[in-house]
Order: C-alpha cells, then sequence, then structure tokens
C-alpha cells in the first residue's frame, strides 16, 4: 500500500503559477501510476493529468493542455504538477492519485485509481 501526501497549494493571482507535489511513502510510487484529480465546490473530482509509471506517457484534461505540466522524479519518489497561467476556473482542492495500471481513457477516471492523497487547496484570484 501507498500513502500520497499532496503539497504546494495555495493563493495565486490569475496568470500565475503553482507547483503541486505528490510525495508517496509506504511503496516506491514508480511501482504506479500517478494521477492528478481537482474538485471544484459543488461540482464532481474531475481529472487532470496523469504519468506513466516510467514517465513515457503522459496524459492531460483539455482544460489544461499547453499550460500544465504532469512529471515524475522516481528517485525522490514524488510526482509534481506544474501549473502556469492560471485561471480563476482552476481553484479546486487537487487531489493526488495512484494506480497499479491504466491504459488511455481507463487514466481518466477516478474509479481506476486505488489510493487517494488528502489534497491541497488551489485558489486563483482574479
Amino acid at each position: 500500500q501507498v500513502r500520497l501526501v499532496e503539497s504546494g497549494g495555495g493563493l495565486v493571482q490569475a496568470g500565475g503559477s503553482l507547483r503541486l507535489s505528490c510525495a508517496a511513502s509506504g511503496r516506491t510510487l514508480s511501482s504506479y501510476t500517478t494521477g492528478w484529480f481537482r474538485q471544484a465546490p459543488g461540482k464532481e473530482r474531475e481529472f487532470v493529468a496523469a504519468i506513466s509509471r516510467a514517465a513515457v506517457t503522459t496524459y492531460y484534461a483539455d482544460s489544461v493542455k499547453g499550460r500544465f505540466t504532469i512529471s515524475r522524479d522516481n528517485t525522490k519518489n514524488t510526482v509534481y504538477l506544474q501549473m502556469n497561467s492560471l485561471k480563476p476556473e482552476d481553484t479546486a482542492v487537487y487531489y493526488c492519485a495512484a494506480t497499479t495500471f491504466c491504459y488511455n481513457s481507463a487514466c481518466y477516471a477516478t474509479l481506476n485509481y486505488d489510493y487517494w492523497g488528502q489534497g491541497t487547496q488551489v485558489t486563483v484570484s482574479s
């Protein structure tokens, strides 16, 4: 079992940047495809980005393509989400999640992820 802890959230103005980190303990994160999801008040949790175990493949929601970049450093057991050109609609709690395997569209679904962090708040002011 792997335990995930997110950090790096905060308050930023529109157009600004933040980098979220997802640190793992218990098992090596390189054993998992890792994703970021977000949930805004009153809305369902939605997919943001995911990265395969060896970082060969990345997936992005259309709403963040070209602005967000997911990466991982398996030597540090950490996955990152670099968020640039932030918009007020990016405001949400951001969650890190891990799954032993997913492929293509399956990586976009919350139900395919077995482990979740507690979330970190990102607020983008206009």
